[in-house]
C-alpha cells in the first residue's frame, strides 16, 4: 500500500474524501513536487481516484465508508446547492432514475465527469443563493444544501426558457418533471417569498404565483 493511501486511511475523512490540504497537514515536510508523487503513486495503484485538480476519493477498497453523492457535489463546485430533479427525486416527487446529481450555483455552469459519477452545475443568478434551500443531514456526518421543492422548481423553470405559466401551466411540471398532481396539492409554498426576492425573474415568479393559485384552487 502507497504511504499516502495509509495515511489518508488513519486519517479516515468520511468518505474517503480528501483534498490538497489535507495532503499538505500529513506531509508538512515535504515539497509541492513530493506530495504530487505521493499522488501520483498512489493514483497509478488504483488506491485513490482523482475528481479534479486537488481532490481526491480513496477508491472502494480502501474507504471505511461510501460517500454520499450530495457531499461530492458541494466539494467539486461552491458555492452550490443540490436542485433540478436530483433535489425532487431527494424529495420523492420524481422516480429515482436521476443518473447524474444535478446543482444550482450562482458562479459559472460546470460538468464534472468523475469516477463517482457526473455533477452538473447550472447557473441561477440570485441575491440569496440560499433561498429556499435547506441544510440537511444525508449521511453520518455529512450534510449538504438541497433546494426545498418550491425551489427546486423554481431553478428549473429559471433554466429551462421557453417554459411560461400561461403556455405550460402545471403540465410542465406533471409531463416534463413527472410529478404527480397529489404531490403538488402537498407542495409549501412557505418560502415563496424569499425565493422571489432572491430570483429576480418575473418568468419565474409569474410561474410559481400560478402555480401557488390552481393548487390552491384544486386543493
Amino acid at each position: 500500500m502507497q504511504t499516502l493511501t495509509e495515511k489518508i486511511l488513519r486519517l479516515a475523512p468520511p468518505g474517503g474524501l480528501f483534498d490538497e490540504t489535507v495532503i499538505g497537514n500529513l506531509f508538512p515536510d515535504s515539497s509541492a513536487g513530493a506530495r504530487a508523487l505521493l499522488v501520483h503513486r498512489a493514483s497509478q495503484a488504483g488506491e485513490i481516484l482523482r475528481l479534479k485538480p486537488g481532490l481526491y476519493v480513496l477508491a472502494p477498497p480502501y474507504r471505511k465508508t461510501e460517500p454520499h453523492p450530495f457531499v461530492l457535489a458541494a466539494s467539486l463546485h461552491a458555492p452550490s446547492h443540490v436542485s433540478l430533479e436530483s433535489a425532487l427525486a431527494y424529495h420523492g416527487l420524481i422516480p429515482e432514475a436521476v443518473y447524474q446529481v444535478s446543482s444550482v450555483t450562482v458562479a459559472r455552469s460546470r460538468e464534472f465527469h468523475t469516477p463517482a459519477g457526473v455533477f452538473s452545475f447550472s447557473r441561477v443568478p440570485a441575491l440569496a443563493p440560499r433561498a429556499g434551500v435547506e441544510a440537511v443531514t444525508v449521511a453520518r456526518n455529512a450534510w449538504a444544501f438541497i433546494a426545498s421543492p418550491l425551489r427546486a422548481i423554481a431553478d428549473a423553470v429559471y433554466l429551462n426558457k421557453e417554459v411560461a405559466w400561461k403556455r405550460d401551466g402545471i403540465r410542465y411540471l406533471t409531463d416534463s418533471l413527472r410529478i404527480e398532481e397529489d404531490d403538488l396539492r402537498a407542495l409549501s409554498f412557505e418560502p415563496l417569498s424569499e425565493i422571489l426576492k432572491s430570483i429576480r425573474s418575473r418568468r419565474v415568479r409569474a410561474y410559481l404565483e400560478g402555480l401557488k393559485g390552481a393548487v390552491s384552487h384544486v386543493g
